[in-house]
């Protein structure tokens, strides 16, 4: 639904910021498309404002608002997934969490989330249609655009241009231009290099996958080193319907090994809802029909990603107990990182023909200078079980894999402990048997 047609006013950042009165509702948008002129005007008003909630999700740079009210008394931060911008403010308390699945949050705008005062985004410059892109973040912006009382914009035409669904606002639909803003490239996320754990992992999970499998690749050095697993291993014919484009797809792009000859839903089309990462991963997008930017729910509710056969979900998750959940998004009580769309997939890739869902993990991490297991008797207190055993599929860690379909819980811990670092499996399995998880009188073989 088009909102009702207005003359956009060109404004510098100070007049658009002048918009916002105490106690409205901002919202920034998701990642690429955040503003940056704006939010440092508002930041300017600090102290004429107060009770002013901006909601966002993964922001890419520090946001001004933040930087200038360390103390949180005139602006307040609800983010639907952290960045590590987003994680160091809600460490100082300026940011706090709104659960969601990632999927839904265009359905939560247009039923529940009220109101939308300002919405201020970076968009591509009109086309001759008069469109500007949303770029490489298609997500839910129509959908705030759609409840918006006041929509700003700042043009940045270094933003790629993406191919899409719904992936844009018409001129008629906004409110005020801001002419004075600083263009700047969209911010790089590299992926670090793959350690020999992410490569041990990849391998096994490469393994898996056969030609012709659709494929969704969550953030972090595991999904992508699984993408160069697949390179070395040959498999052809590779779909890709993801929540987030990272580089990793790309580089089997380019190497010819993703054609989506074999996908039901968008055939021959690399879909996904936002892309993050490298200066490469923006060119190769940039004006690519092959590329299909939609909105996350038509990437994420799994009865979209059930309509493609053999899809295979490669996900990060932080911790797993001897039960199969995998707390995925907090560290106890402090919030890391969102939902975001791991459950989604985890279970449109299981209702998927053929489908395999895959959360993988180290089996160890360091904290305080100690060495710790992920694979746990029991989750750390407070957290966030992103994926309940009830939904787990695949489990893998570099010393083995395990499929937790069909298994009762002592085949469960069993099993899990059987992939757990070495020098934790004796407490782990001492911790089962005193909690009779683990009955003394049986076996479970075929592990």
């Amino acid at each position: 639904m088009r909102r009702a047609a207005t003359t956009a006013r060109r404004l510098s950042a100070a007049e658009a910021a002048a918009l916002v009165r105490p106690g409205m509702w901002i919202d920034y948008g998701v990642s690429i498309c955040q503003p940056d002129a704006f939010d440092r005007a508002l930041a300017a008003r600090r102290d004429e404002l107060g009770d002013v909630k901006i909601r966002n999700c993964l922001s890419v740079r520090p946001r001004a608002v933040v930087e200038c009210d360390p103390e949180a008394r005139h602006f307040c931060m609800l983010s639907l997934h952290y960045s590590g911008h987003d994680r160091r403010a809600s460490d100082a308390g300026c940011c706090h969490y709104l659960p969601v699945n990632l999927g839904e949050i265009p359905d939560y705008y247009r039923r529940f989330i009220e109101p939308v005062d300002v919405v201020a985004l970076k968009v591509r410059p009109p086309d001759a249609n008069g469109w500007c892109n949303f770029s490489a973040a298609n997500l839910w912006h129509r959908a705030v655009i759609e409840r918006a009382r006041k929509v700003v914009v700042e043009f940045s035409p270094a933003l790629p241009h993406a191919h899409g669904v719904d992936n844009g606002v018409h001129m008629d639909e906004i409110d005020c231009i801001i002419d004075d803003a600083q263009d700047a490239p969209p911010v790089e996320l590299p992926n670090p290099p793959p350690q020999d754990v992410d490569r041990a992992v990849a391998r096994q999970i490469a393994a898996e996958i056969d030609d012709g499998a659709c494929l969704q690749v969550g953030i972090g050095g595991m999904p992508n080193a699984v993408c160069a697993s697949l390179l070395e291993s040959g498999v052809r014919d590779l779909g890709v319907h993801t929540e987030m484009l990272v580089d990793g797809i790309t580089e089997l792009y380019a190497a010819g090994r993703v054609n989506g000859s074999r996908k039901q839903v968008h055939p021959g089309k690399i879909v996904y809802s936002f892309a993050l990462g490298s200066r490469r991963l923006y060119d190769t997008l940039h004006d690519n029909p092959d590329f299909l930017c939609l909105p996350v729910d038509q990437t994420n509710l799994p009865h979209e990603i059930m309509r493609n056969p053999d899809l295979v979900s490669i996900n990060n998750t932080t911790q797993v107990d001897l039960q199969g959940q995998a707390a995925s998004e907090s560290d106890g009580t402090r919030h890391i990182s969102g939902t975001g769309g791991q459950l989604q997939f985890v279970r449109g890739a299981y209702a998927a023909p053929r489908g395999k869902s895959f959360i993988c993990l180290a089996s160890t991490y360091e904290k305080r200078g100690q060495r710790r297991s992920r694979i746990v008797f029991q989750l750390t207190p407070g957290n966030v079980v992103t994926t309940p055993r009830t939904d787990v599929m695949y489990v893998v860690t570099e010393y083995g894999m395990v499929n937790l379909k069909g298994k009762s819980v002592p085949e469960r811990a069993r099993a899990l402990i059987d992939i757990a670092h070495p020098d934790f499996r004796e407490q782990l399995e001492r911790e089962a048997h005193e909690a009779r998880m683990l009955p003394r009188a049986f076996t479970f073989g075929g592990h």
